[in-house]
């Protein structure tokens, strides 16, 4: 699993879809789940944890959702 993975499933277990957290963090329409190929920027990722009260490594951690 990839960034954008862990991201998604943080959201569904929020009961939020990815495209509002994209739209209440500011960031650009259908960024975030460019995320399993293009790394974002370490402020952009801090600010996802930060929202959702994770650790980055959280995020990053490609085995995460297989845990």
């Amino acid at each position: 699993m990839g960034i954008y993975d862990n991201v998604k499933r943080l959201c569904a277990s929020h009961g939020k879809k990815v495209l509002e957290l994209e739209s209440e963090l500011g960031f650009p329409r259908s960024s975030i789940s460019k995320w399993n190929d293009n790394i974002p920027s370490v402020l952009k990722v801090k600010k996802v944890a930060e929202y959702f009260g994770v650790a980055i490594d959280d995020l990053i951690n490609e085995d995460k959702g297989n845990e």
